[in-house]
């Protein structure tokens, strides 16, 4: 079998966020694919790096009062633990805010703008005023344009995954403050896209598997639309050449680029540049990608390459999503587990079996529910697998002189038998098909299982100890076996089996060999039953964590509203009768008449949002609003606060109306409705705004 060369990416993880279990589903894919090449004597490469750039590291960054440099060097620390203690082994592991990174990014646009595949075009983007920033996809929320789900991101719904444009998204607000953005010219650079449709026709049915293929060439049925691949300042990330740092590059063009970085940064260690590598003809190049990403790898990735004159890779391999107990992650429910939160309850070595039952090549959601993790566990690993090593291993250390024999007739058939599987197991391996290797080795332990309960090696220990150290020579030889086609899953696993019978760590042509006549060393524990309670002391600590974020970030929200309050001297609430100088006391002696709650009811009051606000220049005191109430209705009102807000700070802020007041009819207009609001009169004045997460439309009870 000749070498192979074999170069293997994963998705990179942002930045500003945790490692958690669906993440994990994807590196340890690849990680098991990896194991397996190399253990097969070919070099296989694995890459990867953190994804720095971008709006929301940068905002993420001025919240923690330090530099995004410093927010992400702390991501990485974090990051390359969780997988290390995952026992995640990367040949080289990176970042996309690297002096390599940056010359790409450069070199790749060079290339761009001498093939002519770039345009600039001024195009109108949200804005947001309070927050003073071109708001990013991401920092978009409203209602989908499609299924009328609330509260989705501006790029895609989560709920039926439609995806859209930020200004076709309904009830739009920035998700940082929750305000309305406005349009607001902007001048950006395109990539042609369409420039690269023949060749990514052909590309895409050769290098991704026929569900993704169909999936993606449903986008070709019309002209690809030009990519936006430049961000207006202010922005972490590298500026585009030519722009005076007033342009920078988007963080899904410089994000991939860092799978050749990363490579360029590995391969300085080996005595190579990056062409060495990347374009070597005879190493083979693979993304692992999730299917929610598809589209960046399959259309925009190869054409960047096409672009730049540089190979693409041989395949990109896509999973689907990770599910717990049936369904999404859930951080309320606590199945939504951050790595770090899973290792302090379990064996990392555990997550890696089960999933590895799962996994398969298709791109078909893999289920991690929680009882049966307990059970396969426990009845597999523990119970077939590494019951075969403690029984053998400690009978002929501790019963006997610790010296292996030959194995019986009997028992050199099941060897045999096991050593000829390894070819099924290995064609397994290299299809990705992990839960079918699983399904093999699974059904070598029960052969062996068989056998040694069969033979009963402990009633014979002192009438036979020939015939008993011969069983065991079998048990432990299969149970070797096992080891070795389980080392690319549970690597720490199988080096201390490696220990126990005085070898060095194992090699997949291993298999080839039988033990006889060697000693073994003391039994190591190897694995223990997993315990109910510490699956769930993990999830309860999971929903915690998430309770806590949810509170601090309530407090976090609360403060914020007050600090603005205090800094503006306003936060307003009006009327449309409301009087100049009519004094609110704050305390009186006097105090109102009770009401029964059927009195209360017939107030209603709703979350209104302010779509217009002009000044009304003949009135001192005025403000003429027109305010979204929910249901297609808008309503007018005429409300006293110009003293203390300017028409537009208004736009676009959630405020409590009451909208069944008898109407009004005024010098400049009919008020419908009352904005509420607190204070003392004139400029002291601040408007009742709605919580996070409040809609429009929705009754105030």
């Amino acid at each position: 079998m000749s070498q192979r060369k074999i170069l293997i990416t994963c998705a990179l993880p942002y930045a500003n966020g945790n490692i958690h279990i669906g993440h994990l589903v994807e590196y340890l894919q690849a990680d098991f694919w990896a194991r397996f090449q190399n253990m097969r004597g070919h070099e296989c490469t694995y890459i990867c790096a953190d994804d720095t750039h971008g709006t929301p590291i940068m905002v993420k960054a001025r919240e923690l009062g330090i530099t995004p440099e410093e927010y992400i060097a702390q991501s990485f620390q974090e990051h390359t633990q969780d997988f290390a203690d995952f026992q995640v082994h990367f040949s080289h592991y990176g970042s996309t805010n690297s002096p390599e990174n940056k010359a790409l990014c450069e070199y790749f646009y060079k290339k761009m703008v001498e093939g002519n595949h770039t345009r600039s075009q001024a195009i109108q983007q949200l804005f947001c005023e309070h927050d003073k920033m071109f708001l990013p996809d991401r920092f978009v929320k409203g209602t989908c344009p499609k299924c009328a789900a609330r509260e989705q991101y501006g790029d895609s719904c989560d709920v039926c995954g439609a995806t859209y444009t930020p200004a076709e998204l309904k009830d739009v607000h920035c998700s940082l403050c929750g305000t309305a953005p406005i349009l607001k010219d902007s001048e950006s650079i395109f990539f042609k896209l369409n420039d690269f449709k023949d060749y990514l026709e052909k590309w895409i049915p050769a290098h991704c598997s026929s569900e993704i293929s169909k999936k993606m060439l449903e986008w070709f049925n019309e002209d690809l639309h030009d990519l936006d691949i430049s961000r207006d300042e202010p922005y972490f990330g590298f500026a585009i050449p030519g722009t005076n740092n007033k342009k920078f590059f988007y963080v899904w063009v410089d994000a991939p680029m860092g799978y050749m970085s990363t490579t360029e940064q590995w391969a300085k260690t080996q005595g190579k540049t990056l062409i060495d590598i990347w374009q070597d003809p005879s190493r083979e190049i693979y993304h692992f990608i999730g299917k929610d990403i598809a589209r960046f790898h399959t259309i925009f990735w190869p054409s960047f390459l096409k672009a730049a004159e540089l190979r693409a890779p041989n395949h990109v391999f896509v999973h689907g999503h990770l599910m717990v107990n049936g369904e999404k992650m859930s951080k309320s429910k606590g199945t939504f587990i951050a790595a770090r939160t899973y290792l302090k309850h379990l064996n990392p070595e555990y997550l890696r079996y089960y999933y590895a039952t799962k996994l398969n090549s298709s791109v078909d959601d893999i289920d991690l529910n929680l009882e049966d993790f307990v059970a396969r566990v426990n009845s597999d690993l523990i119970g077939k697998i590494t019951n075969l090593g403690s029984r053998g291993g400690q009978m002929l250390k501790k019963k006997m002189d610790g010296l292996m024999s030959t194995p019986d007739p009997e028992g050199m058939n099941l060897i045999i038998q096991a050593q000829q599987t390894g070819k099924l197991i290995a064609s397994h391996f290299e299809a990705r098909d992990f839960g079918k290797a699983i399904h093999e080795i699974r059904g070598i332990a029960d052969d062996a299982n068989r056998y040694f309960d069969e033979k009963a090696p402990w009633k014979n220990l002192e009438q036979d100890p020939q015939a008993t150290k011969q069983v065991l020579t079998t048990t432990l030889n299969i149970f070797r076996m096992l080891a070795i086609y389980l080392k690319p899953i549970l690597p720490n696993y199988t080096l201390k089996v490696s220990k126990l019978l005085n070898e060095a760590d194992y090699q997949w042509s291993d298999i080839e060999t039988v033990l006889m006549n060697c000693p073994i060393n003391d039994y190591e524990h190897l694995a223990t039953r997993i315990e109910t309670d510490k699956v769930n002391a993990m999830v309860e600590e999971s929903r915690k964590i998430n309770e806590d974020l949810q509170l601090a970030k309530k407090a976090a929200s609360t403060a914020d509203n007050q600090t603005q309050a205090s800094n503006k001297n306003k936060t307003a609430a009006a009327t449309g009768n409301a009087k100049s100088g009519a004094a609110t006391p704050t305390a009186s002696s006097d105090k109102p008449a009770e009401i029964d709650f059927s009195d209360f009811e017939k107030v209603e009051l709703r979350i209104g949002q302010v779509i217009e606000a002009e000044e009304i220049k003949e009135a001192d005191k005025l403000l003429k609003l027109k305010v979204d109430i929910g249901g297609g209705q808008v309503r007018q009102i005429i409300a006293g606060i110009k003293a203390a807000y300017k028409a537009e700070d208004l736009l676009g802020r959630k405020l409590l109306v009451c909208v069944n007041l008898k109407p009004r009819k005024m010098k400049f207009g009919i008020s419908e409705g009352m904005v509420l609001a607190a204070g003392n009169g004139g400029s002291d004045l601040f408007v009742l705004a709605a919580d996070e997460g409040a809609q429009v439309g929705q009754r105030v009870k």
